[in-house]
């Protein structure tokens, strides 16, 4: 297949460069193995990527290791700021290349590359540039007299180590850059995985590092693999201090349980299925319209996405009728459509999986109401909405990761708040209804690291973003997500 492929966008033709490298200290490299990187929404090859082993892996450590303990990238912050000013710069110059390598390999929407897909994460390179010139890495603790004699204290924040970082296909710019840029901002070295569904992408990230910044050899490692031995590799060597990985739970708890023979440093963003709670007092045209374009956002491919709709008992019949309403008026198509909402799933795999899911569920007694069907060519599965929903089944308690609203009733409030804290997820909700105290004095109820009142937008590069359960364990973005790649280190001295 040739290495360029011509892809539509808004602005119009762009000629696709799909011939990606390997980062490893300073250098863009290949492999002789390569794989397959799938364009959903046709299910036509789009490219192919180097297939990285442990040689690749070990080598990709090696050099953030020596780069880390030999350069001056963990003390020297002006320097670290210029060059996070760099790759904003020049993220901006490459924006337009960027949006249609995620259009053809995530099936993500124009729309979406306009959002969370790709120009709004943009914005976490500035954040923290900004923030660590702000930022206090040394804290004044001032003298104390012990037993006569006066000691001065101090701390100061030193960058953890060498970072081994994961990520899923879902959003593969917001997720990388949660974990490269605050990482770097720490003055940490890293080693990048993209995920298998998604590799040029991320590997696109890789070489606009090598080509448009001055980040020193080493301190950016960025790799493309299928084999499960590469991730393992990033996990348990000796040489990697902190493990943080994006993905599904059970994954997720693996890798802790690997990374814990050596006491490495593990945060985790894992899984979710969020609750909507619907008040009897909300406007349930509102509700229909943010239920819907909710769960069919990214195709239903988002961990905080609320796919489970919770409403008065009294009032089901009346919301499930403006939800399906308003499903029937999502547009689904081709991508690179501006007017389209929402793409393809990520794989025929994935689509097989949410199919069994629905299927499964109309079998345990829900209802389905409108949706429930592939279309093709490519990964298509329409809008779905269940109804009548109980709340212990399989699709009320496992994460779909496809466009299905699964839809619950409830009897008062205390039974809502019963209802949303019945999982082993703890990552997001949200409740709509007329008062704002009501609904606020309802979330603090909810046992999630994120809550939305009546729309309220909180995914924004400032705010810790992060589970509860098994939802994950640390956060990103915000004050707290450079804090994750900084250790404290305590000073004291003799006061002569």
């Amino acid at each position: 297949m040739s290495s360029q492929e011509t892809v539509s966008a808004n602005e119009g033709t762009v000629v696709l460069d799909v011939d990606r490298r390997l980062l490893i200290d300073g250098k863009l490299v290949t492999t002789e193995q390569t794989f397959a990187s799938i364009n959903p929404a046709t299910g036509e090859i789009l490219g192919y990527a180097p297939n990285a082993g442990v040689a690749e892996a070990e080598a990709a450590i090696a050099a953030a290791r020596k780069a880390f303990d030999t350069t001056s990238w963990a003390t020297d912050v002006e320097f670290r700021i210029k060059c996070l000013d760099q790759l904003h710069q020049a993220m901006l110059d490459n924006l337009e290349e960027f949006r249609a390598l995620t259009i053809a390999e995530v099936g993500a929407t124009y729309l979406n590359t306009q959002g969370n897909q790709l120009e709004a994460p943009i914005g976490i390179i500035r954040y923290y540039a900004d923030l660590l010139r702000t930022y206090p890495l040394t804290e004044q603790l001032g003298e104390v007299d012990i037993k006569g004699q006066k000691h001065n204290r101090w701390i100061e924040k030193e960058a953890a180590g060498v970072v081994s970082a994961i990520i899923a296909y879902n959003y593969p710019n917001q997720l990388a850059f949660a974990k490269l840029i605050p990482s770097l901002a720490a003055g940490c070295t890293i080693v990048l995985k993209g995920a298998p569904d998604t590799p040029l992408i991320t590997l696109a990230l890789g070489e606009l590092i090598a080509n448009h910044t001055d980040i020193p050899a080493g301190v950016v490692n960025v790799l493309s693999s299928s084999d499960v031995e590469t991730g393992k590799i990033m996990t348990t060597h000796p040489d990697v201090d902190v493990v943080t990985f994006t993905g599904s739970t059970p994954v997720g708890a693996s890798i802790m349980a690997a990374a814990s023979a050596s006491l490495k440093k593990v945060f985790l963003e894992l899984g979710g299925k969020s609750a909507l709670i619907v008040l009897e007092d909300a406007d349930f045209g509102t509700v229909a319209q943010f239920a819907a374009f909710s769960i069919c956002s990214n195709t239903g491919q988002g961990c905080a996405l609320t796919t489970r709709l919770l409403v008065p008992r009294a009032h089901h019949d009346e919301i499930v009728a403006k939800v399906a309403g308003m499903m029937a008026h999502v547009p689904v198509g081709d991508p690179t459509n501006p007017k389209i909402y929402m793409g393809p799933l990520i794989s025929e795999k994935q689509r097989d999986k949410v199919d069994g899911l629905v299927q499964r569920a109309v079998e345990a007694g829900a209802t389905l109401v409108t949706g429930g069907t592939r279309i093709d060519p490519g990964y298509f599965y329409t809008p779905t909405l269940l109804a009548n929903v109980h709340p212990d089944s399989e699709i009320a308690q496992e994460e779909v990761f496809g466009p299905v609203l699964a839809v619950i009733p409830f009897d008062d409030d205390d039974h809502a708040v019963e209802i949303a804290n019945n999982s082993k997820y703890g990552l997001s909700g949200g409740v709509l209804g007329a008062d704002d105290d009501r609904a606020i004095a309802i979330g603090r109820r909810i046992r999630t690291g994120t809550f939305s009142v009546n729309g309220g937008n909180y995914f924004t590069p400032d705010v810790p973003f992060g589970g509860y359960k098994q939802s994950g364990i640390g956060r990103e973005m915000g004050t707290a997500g450079l804090e994750e790649f900084l250790q404290t280190k305590a000073f004291a001295t003799v006061v002569k």
